[in-house]
């Protein structure tokens, strides 16, 4: 697939722009689900489906800006960022991870109460209710949460480092501080 040019202009503009959002944003989901697993329940699949579409943005991002890479001038500020632009794909990937896993903790609240209530029944009833139980405990939660935290800031620091550099490579020595005589 050619990401490379949208409607004859480069690509990776526009879904630059997707991933400076998504990617905080979807941070921002996955913590506050992780600290209230009720905001987990109510979001239920939206959560995982928001981090898919936030790494399926970056991956675009990342192939559009390596096919521009090939296109524009070289400078040590593209080069910098070029460097610097797959690195947050691991991040991303973690993040969809941590949406998937809060997003099942989540739903496990809900069966650990049926369990209690005497609501659940069938075959599989005793290794539903151990799961249940161990997705509920603290320590899980805990973890849950302090991995989420991680992944969620270092998602978010990467993506703002990344956006920094390639603002600096774009613009930079390419404007005036000053206004021009239009408009006065």
């Amino acid at each position: 697939m050619d990401v490379g040019l949208i409607n004859g202009l480069p690509g990776h503009p526009f879904f630059v722009h997707g991933a400076a959002v998504l990617v905080p944003l979807t941070a921002l989901a996955l913590v506050v689900c992780a600290v209230w697993s009720s905001a987990a329940r109510r979001l239920s699949w939206v959560l995982p489906v928001i981090g898919l579409v936030t790494l399926v943005l970056v991956v675009l991002t990342t192939e559009s800006g390596e096919w521009l890479e090939d296109r524009v001038q070289e400078s040590a500020l593209v080069e910098a960022h070029a460097e610097m632009g797959p690195g947050l794909t691991p991040w991303v990937i973690a993040l969809f991870v941590m949406t998937v896993a809060v997003w099942l903790l989540g739903r496990a609240g809900p069966r650990r109460e049926r369990e209690h209530s005497g609501e659940a029944v069938g075959p599989a009833r005793g290794n539903a209710a151990a799961v249940a139980r161990l997705a509920s405990s603290g320590l899980v939660r805990v973890v849950a949460l302090v991995l989420a935290l991680v992944v969620a800031v270092g998602a978010a620091v990467q993506v703002y480092r990344i956006g920094d550099s390639g603002a600096k490579a774009a613009w930079q020595g390419r404007f005036s501080t000053s206004r021009s005589g239009a408009g006065r």
